[in-house]
């Protein structure tokens, strides 16, 4: 050891090893997360995907959101924040599918409905899109955007018939 210093010889050094940490020539398998998956748990992830939702960032919301549901499959509060981001994404086909997931799981959600019903018109379904934005009306007659988005699409059949 050099005279007045204290820590690791010159040729322990190993440039991929963490400050002030030993090299371990067979590290274990958990050393090396699987490539892209986020830090934390599967909480943490759902909660910076809904702040990058709230903040402006659907994709980035859906990408981290992806990884939560395939992490906890039957979450229905993380299938539909990642049903939110899809649809602010522009990914409608992706938007219908994860609110058609939580309308299989819980046929009382309007808001699934409705969600189910915007991302089928935009997607140009609109006979599907009217049949689940009437299907919230029913359940919720009281929310001025069920009535509204139910108008719009009617009136868009009603033009296309004519």
């Amino acid at each position: 050891m050099v005279q007045g210093r204290s820590g690791p010889e010159p040729s322990d050094y190993q440039p991929n090893a963490p400050a002030g940490d030993f090299y371990d020539p067979n590290p274990s398998a958990d050393a090396f997360p699987e490539p892209n998956t986020p830090v934390g748990d599967v909480y943490e992830w759902f909660q910076r995907g809904v702040k990058l939702l709230k903040d402006g960032s659907p994709a980035a919301a859906a990408a981290i959101l992806a990884r939560a549901a395939d992490a906890e499959p039957d979450s229905r509060s993380i299938r539909e924040a990642l049903a939110r981001a899809q649809f602010n994404s522009r990914r409608y086909e992706d938007a219908a599918d994860s609110f058609r997931w939580i309308v299989s799981a819980n046929p009382t959600e309007d808001y699934a409905y409705f969600g189910l019903g915007m991302a089928l018109w935009r997607t140009g379904d609109m006979k599907a899109a009217q049949e689940h934005l009437a299907m919230a009306v029913a359940m919720r007659p009281d929310l001025r955007d069920y009535v509204s988005a139910l108008k719009q699409v009617r009136a868009t059949l009603r033009a296309r018939q004519a």
